[in-house]
């Protein structure tokens, strides 16, 4: 559509373009293209080349991420304001899906008139110029905003598994406990009723108080083979149900010849009585080491995530273990490595010396590579985490084995807004977002890569060489 219904006091009610010359605004006009849009138009693409600066003169662009075939807000564009590339952006690949908000009347200028709107309008370049530093420092806090969601998002997912576990053997474990408990004055009762030997019932209890947990794991078929035998020699003893207590039997330890010479010294009526009760007695206590071990786990968990979001301690900078950030970001992804099949190697140097920084800024960095590593190998693979002192540096490196970046994107790889993930899942900031808390921390941050080895190498001072 033609400019001509387009007056410069109309963009001049823009405010990038207000004041500017008349003839400044008519060049704008005459170089560019009206177009229009019905709500709910698709107006860019993600994937599209980005070759128009965008003044929104009606309406206005709502953007979008999209994510798993879901559409995530990012920005919008109201009405008097620009958008779109701007004279001297690095931006090349539209990232979003931007679409109409009303009725919507936009003005494009391609970025080919760039270099003579330079000579045209200084002035105009320099706004522009401004608008851009503007967006980009923007864009880098919604990033880092997205960044944290993003890993709090993996956090909960991530939680989410790892606490299910210990928790349903919590649940298991208490029910089986309720189960157990009601039935122990019913078995102690009948132990009672046969009075057997005060020194038997002795060496009864002692193994019911600490049976003999540490045995030799067995294999599948040579439980199944003891199981048989013991469930035998429990039913020639009159049990009942001497498979349903040969299982809890042998999980205790308790073999065969181990119990027989216990079991023989009892008066024989009072034997199935004691077997049982044994049963109950020793899978009850490994019910409580069940839940023990669960709720300890729990607890790893809740102190994992102290530590890696850096909860209970102030942000500023302090002395810090590196290893400690490490193991709580590698804790934090385990679920994510296990799903995509990434094995982890740790490689620490012992005897580390401390360094000084924020917990939870190196926190994100070591989230932002590993995650990029975990990205790199969709098939599976292997992660080294290696640490090493240079000098007055401890340095972190990041290895996986994936396929390696290209020749030809490795050298843009820390650039702002640079990424090589399809349109629209990756805003290209990451690791500049790492890049910038590096420096932060008067560090550096380098990448080589090749086929089979990629790795990001992070130095840090040591604390108190600066």
């Amino acid at each position: 559509m033609s400019t001509a219904t387009i007056t410069p006091e109309v963009l001049a009610r823009v405010a990038t373009f207000a004041e500017l010359p008349t003839d400044t605004l008519q060049w704008v006009l005459d170089h560019g293209q009206v177009r229009t849009y019905a709500p709910g138009d698709t107006v860019l693409n993600p994937g599209d080349p980005a070759e128009f600066m965008v003044v929104v003169l009606s309406g206005g662009l709502q953007f979008f991420f999209l994510r798993n075939g879901n559409r995530e807000p990012i920005f919008r564009v109201d009405k008097g304001h620009v958008s779109g590339v701007l004279p001297y952006s690095r931006l090349r690949v539209i990232q979003g899906l931007g679409v109409a908000v009303g009725d919507t009347e936009l003005l494009l200028l391609h970025r080919d008139n760039f270099p003579a709107l330079e000579q045209v309008s200084p002035e105009l370049v320099q706004r522009l110029v401004g608008l851009m530093s503007d967006r980009a420092r923007q864009e880098a806090r919604y990033q880092e905003r997205d960044d944290k969601l993003r890993a709090l998002g993996k956090l909960s997912a991530g939680l989410a598994h790892e606490l299910n576990n210990p928790a349903a053997a919590i649940m298991r474990a208490a029910e089986a406990l309720d189960n157990r408990l009601r039935a122990k004055p019913g078995l102690l009762l009948e132990l009672v009723r046969h009075c057997p030997q005060p020194d038997a019932l002795a060496d009864l209890a002692a193994v019911a108080s600490n049976p003999p947990l540490t045995q030799t794991p067995l294999s599948p078929l040579e439980r199944s083979d003891r199981e048989d035998e013991l469930a035998e020699w429990l039913e020639d003893q009159d049990v009942l149900d001497g498979y349903a207590l040969a299982s809890g039997l042998l999980e205790a330890g308790l073999t065969l010849d181990s119990l027989k010479p216990l079991i023989m010294a009892l008066p024989e009526p009072s034997r199935p009585s004691a077997l049982a009760w044994l049963e109950g007695q020793l899978t009850t206590l490994c019910l409580v080491r069940d839940v023990q071990e669960a709720g300890g786990r729990i607890s790893t968990l809740v102190s994992n995530v102290k530590t890696y979001s850096h909860m209970d301690r102030a942000g500023d900078f302090a002395p810090l273990d590196v290893h400690t950030g490490l193991e709580s970001t590698v804790n934090i992804l385990s679920y994510c490595m296990r799903e995509e099949k990434v094995q982890l190697t740790r490689d620490y140097a012992p005897g580390l010396p401390l360094v000084k920084g924020q917990v939870s800024s190196l926190n994100q960095v070591w989230t932002n590579l590993l995650d990029n590593a975990i990205d790199a190998m969709p098939g599976g693979g292997e992660i080294t985490l290696r640490t090493r002192q240079e000098g007055d540096f401890v340095l972190v490196s990041v290895i996986d084995n994936g396929p390696g970046i290209p020749p030809e994107v490795l050298p843009h790889i820390l650039e702002p807004f640079y990424t090589t993930k399809p349109a629209g899942e990756g805003t290209g900031l990451g690791l500049d977002i790492a890049l910038r808390i590096i420096e932060q921390h008067d560090g550096r941050l380098e990448v080589q890569s090749e086929p089979g080895h990629t790795e990001f190498r992070v130095w840090l001072p040591v604390a108190g060489s600066r």
